[in-house]
Formats: C-alpha cells, structure tokens, sequence
C-alpha cells in the first residue's frame, strides 16, 4: 500500500500541466499551493498558502510575488492540500491504492 507522502511525490514527479494534486511553489518569499487544472479551465490557480488569495498560475509562473492575487472568499493554499490529502487518504481507505 502507498501512503499520501509517497502519492504527492509521484503526481508531482509529472509535468504540471499534467498534475491532479496541488503542490506547492516558493518565489520571493511568498508560497502558493498551485490548483490543478480542471477540464474545463484555461489556466490552474496558485493560492497563498495562508491567506484566503489567488492569481492565475501563468501571472505567478511570469512574476511570481508581483503576480495580482484577489480575494477568495474560502480558500486558501493550505485548505487545498488538506482537502486533497483527506480525498487521497480516502481513497487508500477505501482501497483505491496498491
């Protein structure tokens, strides 16, 4: 059986375009966790890790801390990767990892 840790390390081993965890980044001093990229979106969303903030991921890949984050009414980084690390712990439960 895998266990989380071991899961991130993997998906973040792929190309981030092609990533289905978040994973976190650091420039100038500001860290983001990075959204993976929905079907249907045009671009992922890097979230502060702390506060309730994001941009788009190519304005944080061009300029990082200058990148214009907005207000997000309930989510940070750091609730997007315990979100995924409960799904992913889940799904371990439930037998979905080897």
């Amino acid at each position: 059986m895998m266990d989380i840790d071991a899961i991130f390390a993997a998906d973040h081993d792929r190309p981030p375009a092609e990533r289905s965890l978040p994973w976190l980044e650091t420039r100038d001093g500001i860290t983001v966790v990075v959204e993976p990229k929905p079907h249907w979106a045009s671009d992922m969303r890097a979230f502060r890790a702390e506060a309730r903030e994001y941009c788009a991921y190519a304005d944080w890949n061009a300029n990082g801390a200058r990148a214009r984050f907005f207000g997000h009414i309930d989510t940070s980084g750091d609730d997007l990767i315990r979100k995924a690390r409960r799904l992913v712990a889940r799904e371990i439960t439930n037998g979905h990892w080897a």
